[in-house]
């Protein structure tokens, strides 16, 4: 009897990888299950890896196999493999030759495919092999989302019953879009789409930034932009008064800065979203700012911050009354710090009352203001007229001058917990920035208990992780925090991390307790580097120490440490 291709493959991975029949049978009932190619069951299962695979495959059946990301490949094969096919068998055309078309497939056994394309482009088909994850970026790199027809064809088959716009100003009910639907259907499902593979990226922000010929849909993904998107110069209007929509924004009004939010639920989980316009050039650019509640319900516990750094937060925000500032540059996870406080703090014997500009995450329980200075409501207005509402808790979104700073020193003074954010790059630094604004240093030294000073850095991704040798001349600043022995790990990329070896990200921190001894340092005006060597010999870790600790223990890689934190 004659065996099949795939019985010939499986037997020849049975001999070569010392693979049970057991496990190869189990291979093929899920490969049948799931409707997937064996090839990445068997990768999956780890029976195999994928580079094995190929050079299996080669050696076996002598397909000859190819690096796309060393090969250009021919525009004009576009028109006669459109880019539904092409992601559909995930295959990438490579040439053309009188009646014989080339393509590469990362499973070359898929018969249905070599049949489709024999029938759509009635050509004879050659096949060789390729890497999924080099096929997966050549196919966005070749293909994107380029011509006006994409729209529609790209948002033809996505179903988007489970995704739902409430308007809060009608009590969770739908909101009514009063436009020609029929005629809108395409953009709507592109911008529901838009958002829906943001929230499954992880992104903490969607930009889509208008051209002269297109507008770019970006992702910022564990804090780095990623471009996922291009839309066509003649949807690009439409795009953005869909989102004016949603967003409750005036649609006709397009010179003029412009904020607003809505709420989505998808299946039954409910999102928030801040969206803010910009007038540019050509057009009007967009952000809209991801808001998962979600990560807020377990408070401090689940911001993965070091054991040290937590304990001693945990117990300064368990003081009845004083100020805890969180300090850091922009995107650095300040506001998902407070709100993770707040969350913990927020019981029904609490009032907790917030100023914020804007408000980001709605929060039951809470009393949350909107600061806008265009009528006068400004941090410092809001928080003189919140201390009269006998507040337990107050959170400041950010102390920007010297009369928000006095009001709110001058509160943790008279029995409340305050809570705020400085622009510092250190956690010393807030206490003489205080000083510098022109609050009296006996002031803060009397009413500050803690400071947050903290960054992000990306986590290795834990599917593609593998160990690394470093050069000692890339350690050299980290050399006595080195333990003999001691492994060093990357991410060397897959399909789960989009080819980048990191996957999330975790908080560094360093917490510096105002003891009295600071406080004295203050009143004597010592500087900042003062304050913070005192601090360190009473052992607080520093941002750095926090940084090369999560370093050395395997959840980041050298490139982080040097990126996010600088030695001292």
């Amino acid at each position: 009897m004659v065996k099949t291709i795939k019985e010939k493959v499986l037997d020849a991975l049975a001999h070569s990888h010392g693979i049970s029949k057991k496990d190869l049978d189990d291979a093929v009932v899920l490969q049948k299950e799931k409707g997937i190619g064996l090839d990445r069951i068997l990768i999956e299962k780890g029976f195999v890896s994928e580079q094995d695979l190929l050079s299996l495959l080669v050696k076996e059946f002598h397909i000859p196999t190819i690096n796309l990301s060393k090969y250009k490949i021919d525009p004009s094969l576009k028109e006669m493999i459109p880019a539904r096919i092409a992601r559909q068998y995930h295959l990438i055309p490579i040439s053309k030759l009188g009646k014989t078309i080339t393509v590469a497939l990362s499973d070359p056994f898929n018969i249905f495919a070599v049949d489709d394309l024999k029938t759509l482009t009635n050509k004879n088909v050659d096949v060789v092999i390729s890497e999924e994850s080099k096929i997966a970026q050549a196919l966005d790199n070749y293909y994107g989302v380029a011509d006006a027809e994409s729209v529609a064809e790209v948002s033809r088959d996505i179903d988007i019953e489970d995704f739902e716009i409430i308007n809060e100003k009608e009590e969770g009910g739908a909101q009514e879009i009063n436009l020609e639907e029929s005629a809108r259907a395409p953009i709507v499902r592109m911008v529901d789409l838009i958002i829906r593979e943001a929230l499954k990226e992880r992104a903490s922000d969607i930009h889509i930034e208008p051209s002269e010929t297109s507008a770019r849909v970006r992702y910022r993904i564990d804090g780095v932009l990623r471009e996922v998107l291009t839309i066509p110069r003649v949807n690009q209007n439409a795009v953005i008064v869909r989102i004016k929509i949603m967003a409750g924004i005036n649609i006709t009004e397009t010179q003029v800065p412009q904020d607003g939010r809505f709420k989505m639920r998808l299946s039954s989980k409910e999102v928030d979203f801040r969206v803010s316009l910009l007038p540019t050039t050509f057009g009007e650019k967009i952000v809209i700012r991801i808001l998962d509640k979600s990560n807020l319900s377990s408070g401090l516990d689940g911001l993965s911050f070091s054991k040290k750094p937590l304990e001693k937060l945990t117990e300064a925000i368990s003081k009845p009354f004083g100020m805890i500032l969180v300090t850091g540059p922009t995107g650095s996870g300040k506001s998902t710090t407070l709100y993770s406080i707040i969350s913990q703090l927020n019981t029904v014997d609490k009032n907790i009352i917030t100023v914020e500009d804007p408000v980001e995450y709605l929060i039951d329980g809470l009393t949350q203001i909107q600061a806008r200075a265009d009528i006068g409501l400004t941090f410092a207005s809001g928080l003189r007229s919140i201390l009269r509402q006998s507040p337990d808790v107050v959170m400041l979104g950010e102390i920007r001058d010297s009369e928000t700073a006095d009001i709110a020193i001058k509160a943790s003074l008279t029995g409340q917990l305050v809570l705020s954010t400085l622009h510092t790059n250190d956690a010393a630094g807030a206490l003489t920035r205080l000083v510098d604004m022109g609050v009296e240093s006996f002031l803060v030294s009397s009413s500050v208990i803690a400071i947050c000073a903290q960054r992000l850095c990306r986590t290795i991704c834990p599917k593609c992780r593998e160990e690394i040798k470093l050069l000692d001349n890339v350690l050299k600043d980290i050399k006595d925090k080195i333990k003999p022995g001691t492994k060093f790990y990357h991410g060397k990329g897959c399909d789960f991390c989009r080819q980048t070896g990191y996957y999330g990200r975790t908080g560094i921190v360093e917490v510096l307790e105002v003891d009295e001894h600071v406080r004295e340092m203050l009143i004597k005006g010592s500087s900042t580097s003062e304050i913070k060597d005192y601090a360190v010999k009473q052992g607080m870790t520093t941002l750095w120490d926090d940084m090369v600790e999560k370093f050395v223990s395997g959840v980041t890689t050298i490139e982080e440490v040097f990126r996010v934190a600088s030695s001292e």
